[in-house]
């Protein structure tokens, strides 16, 4: 069995047309993307209220005829924004997204959590109920909309987030009970600087919690840095251990998407053949 393995489009960097990049992951052996539709083509517009089914399909053909899929759209939006008015406009921008998203050829919506504070430096104060609690409500919200579109809202837990362990991914989806909920596992994400040297114990964890409703894998790596805080580093550069997260998803979950995050040049094919290797030995 072949990995499946995508990149976030918007870490090809350099390419000013959708064609261009959509030949480029293809021409690295890539079979997917996570399309975040401002940070690829920020000079087209994609404000709310800006897509149609025919915008929608013309980028997803560009990416079809290249055997490339939009395997989903991110749109990660301050949904608990202190400001109720703009925290409603991040909530339209995602449903917007929701309603669109099978015109891309695409199934999935992707998010975090946000923040509690408008500034989204890291705070505690994420860590408190009511955050989580506001993130329900606004997550409940979005998945109604899913609901009536048949497309599926994919939570990713986050460190600087109200939902940031997969505990609290858990709770999320037992008080939502939908199936149009469903998550992206970032293995990083889940890791601090008091549990990274426990990762087997943690995947393991996070896998017998949220396995069955796992839709996309994020693929990025990490060091601990002078300040003993986790640091985000391209594929196969850092700590992360592959080898236990391969062991969980391979049986589980045969031809996940997994796509490459913070990964940039010079570092993409290093990372690919890293992950590839990694996966062939699982």
């Amino acid at each position: 069995m072949e990995l499946n393995l995508g990149i976030r489009a918007h870490d090809i960097q350099g390419q000013e047309t959708i064609d261009g990049l959509a030949k480029e992951i293809a021409g690295k052996g890539l079979t997917a993307v996570q399309l975040a539709l401002g940070k690829s083509f920020p000079d087209l517009n994609t404000s709310v209220g800006s897509l149609s089914p025919g915008l929608a399909r013309h980028i997803g053909d560009q990416f079809k005829k290249n055997d490339v899929q939009i395997a989903v759209l991110g749109c990660y939006i301050h949904m608990i924004h202190p400001d109720k008015e703009k925290r409603q406009s991040e909530l339209e921008r995602f449903k917007e997204h929701i309603r669109f998203a099978r015109d891309f050829g695409c199934s999935i919506v992707g998010t975090e959590t946000g923040n509690v504070h408008e500034k989204t430096a890291y705070t505690e104060d994420n860590f408190e109920e009511q955050p989580f609690l506001d993130v329900v409500e606004s997550v409940r919200e979005l998945v109604e909309e899913a609901e009536k579109f048949g497309v599926i809202v994919a939570i990713e837990a986050g460190i600087n987030h109200p939902v940031h362990t997969a505990q609290k991914l858990r709770r999320l989806i037992d008080l939502i009970d939908s199936p149009n909920l469903q998550v992206i596992l970032d293995p990083a994400n889940l890791l601090d600087p008091y549990n990274y040297e426990r990762q087997e114990e943690v995947f393991q964890e996070a896998m017998d919690l949220l396995g069955d409703h796992i839709v996309i894998m994020h693929a990025k790596d990490f060091i601990i840095d002078e300040n003993g805080w986790v640091k985000m580093v391209p594929v196969g550069t850092g700590l992360l251990n592959y080898d236990a997260v391969f062991k969980l998803i391979k049986p589980k979950k045969p031809h996940l998407n997994v796509l490459l995050e913070a990964t940039q040049e010079p570092h993409i094919d290093a990372s690919i053949e890293f992950l590839r290797k990694k996966y062939a030995e699982a």
